[in-house]
């Protein structure tokens, strides 16, 4: 199948799943084929799908990724020792394991096409990643708690696993529990990560955007608390600090070469 084929067959199989959605009509745009197709699999609901779609779902996602484009970390040049800044798209990052910024939930971003880093990872994951995190959830009978780690693996995307942690939501003043709970997903992360062998970690900005942490606060947070865990477990764990706009690029930056 050509990509092109592969896109019509995923559409039309998740259009025919729900009965809302028969008969809507295919686009005949690629765009606009990509979008209907990305917004499907974000509201799909948890639930058994065929094998022949997964296969023709996974070399559909894998394809896409590779025309994005893939960096390694081998590619990336560290910042100090074992620490590095990068400013890209973290579903197209091979390395150990990449940090979504999860909800309680932990199933993903159901808003059709959200651009929030937990719809994208889901997204270019596939169906397995959202299967594989209400399996987690409903094994432990209630939502994730904030500061915490779960892991899954990456499915589609080029890295080996997903680290999973729920960052603390700020309404209205910053208080000493949110950064604490910050620093816990940092670590948390890190602990989990060295139980399975995982050698680098991605991390994306937890907790800032939608959930209102300060990008400056948590940024220095996020590299204190690695760089405290390096020197007390003597890790040797390599570690990438992700940002997606210049603004968390230049924070990161300034802190990193000490001039913040």
């Amino acid at each position: 199948m050509t990509q092109s084929e592969r896109r019509i067959y995923l559409i039309r199989e998740l259009l025919n799943e729900d009965a809302k959605y028969r008969g809507t009509e295919i686009p005949s745009e690629k765009d606009e084929q990509s979008d209907l197709l990305r917004g499907l699999m974000n509201v799909r609901q948890p639930g058994k799908i065929s094998d022949d779609f997964l296969a023709v779902q996974d070399a559909y996602l894998q394809e896409e990724t590779e025309e994005k484009g893939i960096t390694a970390l081998e590619e990336l040049s560290p910042v100090l020792e074992g620490l590095y800044l990068w400013q890209g798209d973290i579903t197209t990052l091979r390395c150990g394991a990449i940090v979504n910024a999860a909800n309680s939930g932990m199933t993903g971003c159901y808003t059709p096409c959200h651009n929030c880093i937990d719809n994208c990872i889901h997204t270019y994951a596939g169906i397995q990643l959202r299967l594989a995190c209400d399996e987690i959830i409903r094994k432990q009978g209630h939502g994730e708690a904030t500061g915490q780690a779960k892991i899954t693996p990456a499915f589609n995307l080029p890295c080996d696993y997903v680290m999973h942690t729920v960052g603390p939501i700020v309404s209205g003043s910053l208080t000493e529990e949110h950064k604490r709970l910050l620093a816990s997903c940092y670590r948390s992360c890190m602990e989990l990560a060295e139980q399975y062998d995982v050698t680098s970690i991605a991390f994306c900005c937890i907790s800032t955007g939608v959930f209102h942490f300060p990008n400056d606060i948590a940024a220095e947070i996020a590299i204190r608390t690695v760089k405290e865990y390096r020197e007390q477990t003597k890790s040797s764990m390599k570690v990438i600090f992700n940002v997606f706009g210049d603004r968390d690029y230049e924070i990161y930056r300034e802190l990193l070469e000490g001039r913040g």
